[in-house]
């Protein structure tokens, strides 16, 4: 199969997250209420994940995340088209840093997938440690401020995203192997309790409150957690020299920098102008007295 494929599907998937992500945040920028406009984004984010799905069936996770963190780069025109509006300098400048990161990676890199399973001890022991980190991050949420409660929940989110991630090249594996199969084996069971789960997390990051600070964690963590765990998990390798991995390592900060800097633009923005809507709606008028 020809990296290009997997790489155009990432590629698409990113820029319908995008759309579906903008409508979602639009929705619940008020109160964080699941409305249509919320259902509608909902759908579209969902074909995305389907798009990303079959380019992780398709190629290795470490060429298909980077790219699908250009979500955050196509969203910058859809949310000018939304709020009317021409995308500011430092946004530009800003998503032209984060497709530079992107292209020299995968260039340098050249990843591919790997048919290499860990052992029991160690995928056990992945899983305990990925258990452990969200029902940690779950505690500190409940017992946090909106604030530190939007961060914790869109980590919680980004870490979800990512193993589904992993889950998904098992069930495009085992569907595209023995299909008959598919439906007796866990992991399209876990798939599917993860991403819920993901959702979940996500709203609750909405629904706190300070998207500038939710977004963009989720944003992060997501292709953070699914590329450690492909290569632990997966054994996929970049097969780079060192002085060539500490390059790559500077160049994924540098992306990592990016993403954070757009998803708080994005999610400022949202902010904004949910206290503008909230400020410019005419007050309830009370029943008249009795």
């Amino acid at each position: 199969m020809h990296s290009w494929v997997p790489a155009l599907l990432a590629v698409l998937a990113a820029l319908m997250i995008a759309a579906g992500t903008v409508l979602r945040q639009r929705a619940s920028r008020v109160n964080g209420a699941i409305t249509v406009g919320w259902w509608v984004g909902a759908g579209i984010a969902l074909c995305g994940f389907g798009l990303q799905a079959s380019a992780l069936g398709l190629g290795s996770i470490l060429l298909v995340q980077p790219l699908v963190v250009l979500a955050v780069l196509f969203a910058l025109p859809l949310e000018a088209w939304a709020d009317h509006r021409h995308p500011a300098r430092i946004e530009w400048a800003w998503g032209g840093v984060l497709v530079v990161c992107v292209a020299t990676f995968l260039i340098v890199s050249r990843p591919e997938p790997s048919l290499r399973r860990p052992d029991a001890l160690l995928l056990w022991g992945t899983v305990g440690a990925v258990i452990g980190m969200v029902v940690g991050l779950v505690i500190l949420a409940r017992r946090s401020s909106p604030h530190y409660k939007a961060l914790f929940y869109g980590l919680v989110a980004g870490t979800m995203f990512g193993v589904s991630a992993l889950l998904v090249k098992a069930v495009i594996y085992q569907m595209t192997h023995e299909f008959w199969r598919t439906f007796v084996q866990p992991e399209i069971y876990l798939f599917v309790l993860v991403v819920v789960c993901a959702v979940v997390a996500q709203q609750l990051g909405f629904g706190a409150g300070d998207l500038q600070t939710s977004f963009p964690s989720m944003t992060v963590a997501e292709p953070a957690v699914a590329m450690v765990l492909g290569v632990l998990l997966l054994g996929e390798n970049l097969n780079v020299s060192v002085p060539t991995a500490m390059f790559l390592g500077i160049v994924l900060a540098i992306m990592i920098r990016a993403v954070c800097e757009l998803a708080k633009l994005s999610a400022v923005r949202g902010w904004e102008q949910a206290v503008a809507t909230e400020t410019a709606m005419p007050p309830t008028v009370g029943r008249p007295a009795a």
